[in-house]
């Protein structure tokens, strides 16, 4: 398979090439301070189906995002050359990514997480050589999935969910997965700017279980929604 990707990235890498921290958050990502850290956001394609996007959910027992579905990534190790090399150190070691079929393309904006105080980078990738993948440490990851864009993008996928600390911002219901908090809010802005988004129904909201006072990791994206949560 080519290297080079498909012409449905194009409107994405454009727009991209412009891209700001503030069109994923509101919140002002801090100048110094803050873990480092990186995610893979992997595209791929399906014969027939259209681009799709690798996302694991995390195990139940975790003691931080229990059962959150992800994209493959973590904390920068001392050894990594960048945030591209931690992204990919990480999904090899997560979920048996083989880095070599992988073509990065972009480093998208540094993103901060403060109820983490992690600074996020987010690494857009193409899966040039798609194999098969699956969770390496079920005690980390109970699950792996390509998540199809054309699923994400169906209105009736998608939704607002309320966190019980009062925060509020997007979701995707897709292959048996909610995808909020940091990972939706990342998906939802990169979706609008490739061109993807389809309308959907914004007064849809969700709450989640309750799992505790900690606000919900994010994109800033509780921004998004200005209705006071009663």
């Amino acid at each position: 398979m080519s290297r080079r990707p498909p012409g449905w990235f194009d409107p994405l890498l454009t727009r991209l090439g412009s891209a700001r921290s503030e069109d994923f958050t509101r919140l002002v990502t801090p100048e110094s301070g803050g873990r480092e850290s990186a995610v893979l956001v992997l595209l791929g394609e399906e014969p027939g189906a259209g681009p799709d996007v690798l996302i694991l959910q995390r195990a139940a027992t975790l003691r931080n995002h229990a059962g959150q579905p992800a994209f493959p990534g973590g904390a920068a190790d001392p050894e990594d050359a960048d945030a591209r090399a931690t992204a990919l150190r990480e999904a090899n070691e997560e979920v048996g990514l083989d880095p070599t079929s992988v073509t990065v393309l972009a480093e998208l904006p540094k993103l901060w997480i403060p109820v983490s105080d992690f600074v996020v980078t987010p690494v857009l990738a193409w899966w040039h050589a798609p194999h098969p993948v699956h969770p390496r440490e079920p005690a980390e990851v109970a699950h792996v999935a390509r998540l199809p864009v054309a699923e994400l993008v169906d209105p009736a996928n998608r939704m607002r969910v309320r966190h019980p600390s009062g925060w509020i911002g997007p979701a995707f219901s897709a292959r048996g997965m909610l995808v909020w908090g940091f990972t939706a809010g990342v998906l939802a802005a990169l979706l609008d700017m490739g061109g993807w988004a389809r309308p959907w129904p914004r007064d849809r909201v969700v709450d989640l279980p309750p799992t505790g006072a900690t606000p919900a990791p994010s994109a800033g994206t509780d921004a998004v929604d200005e209705t006071p949560v009663r």
